[in-house]
């Protein structure tokens, strides 16, 4: 039994594809479950400073649900850059509009901001229905 703790190398783990269903799944638990697969720490291989985690494929993002009152209280702001310029949404309205970026901004938030964790975030796909291009890929669904 070696007594010194491997690591992983950049290139030295392939990459497997896995597809999650997020129709009727509370925002805030699908987010986590996927940052996890992203950053790989559901391998026995994890190393922090590599990217050793999985493709991610979110279909039927327009099903997502949030607890309680959210979807109505909780909003997301932003500065367009111009005086008088903060713009503010609920996110009710912005999963009707733009379902993908509710998860994809969920999930963002869960990784480490730094290049690698844009290097992460780029490998997952969200679609707001429930066709996606990746079939060749052949993704195994994320349980």
């Amino acid at each position: 039994m070696p007594r010194q703790t491997t690591f992983a190398k950049p290139g030295e783990i392939a990459p497997s594809w896995h597809l999650v269903d997020a129709d009727g799944q509370v925002l805030g638990r699908l987010a986590t479950r996927i940052a996890v697969v992203l950053m790989g720490k559901h391998r026995p291989e994890y190393t922090p400073h590599v990217d050793c985690g999985d493709f991610v494929i979110v279909t039927n993002a327009k099903g997502i649900v949030l607890t309680g009152r959210k979807s109505e209280q909780k909003h997301r702001t932003h500065y367009t850059g111009y005086p008088g310029g903060l713009r503010s949404e609920s996110y009710g309205s912005l999963i009707e509009r733009q379902p993908e970026r509710v998860i994809t901004d969920a999930v963002r938030r869960m990784l480490p901001k730094n290049r690698l964790g844009r290097q992460m975030l780029s490998k997952l796909k969200v679609y707001s229905g429930n066709d996606h291009p990746h079939h060749a890929q052949q993704p195994t669904p994320l349980s």
